[in-house]
């Protein structure tokens, strides 16, 4: 069983020496290579990207010389994207690949979980989608034991801000209160990282299957700290360390559970080109439509895999007739006497006579 974790909210993340928009790769195995360099890479690439790293196939080729060819019969068994947008900066360490963003527009994963779940159908997929924000959930398959104590709406998160082994009680606040909303609402964005953590630690037998693991997660509450108090402000000082802390945390926590064989990525994003909208919804819905076009719910007439099952079918036909012909042509000359076991005595006989 594999997981999806798609966690709407919006989230803040920037590298350390690079100004704008950014995609940081805090974590990756050996056997993924990033190159040093500051090719820019656009934002409706980032799920061609993601979806290369895991070793899948993509319909265009992504001209982007950031991600070397990888090793052909190893990927890696996780992938985390997280989304920040609003600010200018975080205080990573500067060993890691930073590369500028361009064309920064909303853009999903969900084109990676559809294939992870269409070569994965046999492995009881396991699907979590999160949106506190809108107070929605989906779960489905063995995620609804794992993560049913995972808190989704936000009245479910600021409850937990209250028990035992919180943030509030961990965390260094300082100048941020536990009174107010925009406060409570990045406090309780970081509380979910942190719990998402716990659970992965907790039943690391979840990465020990076959199939790949995807997590999606975008947090709102820096953006709310910037409206609220301004980047001059104390309260921004500390929910960028506080946050900063909490990311490096929750990547070094994934690269343990599954071996260091996931990848982690961060996109910086300081406001989007379109507004951000997205609707909730499970990839293992019973009712798909194949052409919305098509009143009467018809499959297209091609799809993009036409080309390949067309070589395939035909040169497979050509190669099978050209071989009936020289079989046949070579059946059609054999000489009885001389070729076949069955009738060897009849050059002897002639030889007799």
């Amino acid at each position: 069983n594999h997981i999806f974790i798609v966690y709407h909210c919006s989230l803040f993340y920037f590298s350390s020496g690079v100004l704008g928009d950014s995609l940081t790769v805090l974590r990756s195995p050996q056997y993924v290579t990033f190159r040093d360099g500051q090719w820019p890479i656009s934002g409706e690439k980032i799920p061609d990207l993601v979806a290369l790293t895991m070793g899948f196939s993509i319909h265009e080729d992504l001209d982007w010389p950031g991600l070397a060819a990888g090793w052909l019969f190893q990927r890696p068994r996780a992938n985390a994207l997280i989304v920040v947008r609003g600010l200018d900066s975080l205080d990573f360490p500067k060993n890691i690949s930073c590369y500028p963003l361009e064309n920064p527009v909303p853009f999903t994963l969900d084109s990676v979980a559809n294939t992870v779940h269409t070569l994965f159908a046999d492995s009881t997929p396991v699907v979590l989608q999160l949106a506190p924000s809108e107070e929605r959930l989906y779960m489905m398959g063995m995620a609804n034991t794992v993560f049913e104590d995972l808190p989704v709406t936000l009245q479910q998160i600021r409850g937990r801000l209250s028990q035992d082994g919180s943030v509030l009680t961990s965390l260094p606040l300082v100048s941020l209160s536990r009174n107010n909303e925009a406060d409570l609402l990045f406090l309780s964005e970081v509380q979910v990282l942190y719990d998402i953590s716990a659970l992965l630690q907790k039943h690391k037998h979840l990465a020990k299957d076959p199939a790949p693991d995807l997590y999606s997660l975008e947090l709102a509450g820096l953006e709310e700290i910037v409206r609220r108090y301004g980047t001059d402000s104390p309260q921004f000082t500390d929910a960028t360390r506080i946050l900063t802390s909490a990311l490096q945390k929750f990547a070094d926590d994934v690269a343990n559970v599954y071996a260091n064989n996931a990848v982690v990525e961060v996109v910086t994003v300081k406001t989007f080109e379109a507004p951000l909208t997205r609707k909730s919804r499970s990839i293992l819905e019973s009712k798909q439509i194949s052409n919305p076009g098509s009143p009467y719910n018809l499959a297209y007439k091609y799809d993009y895999d036409y080309a390949v099952v067309f070589n395939i079918v035909l040169w497979l036909m050509i190669v099978l007739a050209l071989s009936v012909i020289v079989i046949s042509y070579n059946l059609w000359n054999m000489d009885p006497g001389y070729d076949s076991i069955i009738y060897r005595m009849t050059n002897q006989k002639i030889r007799m006579d």
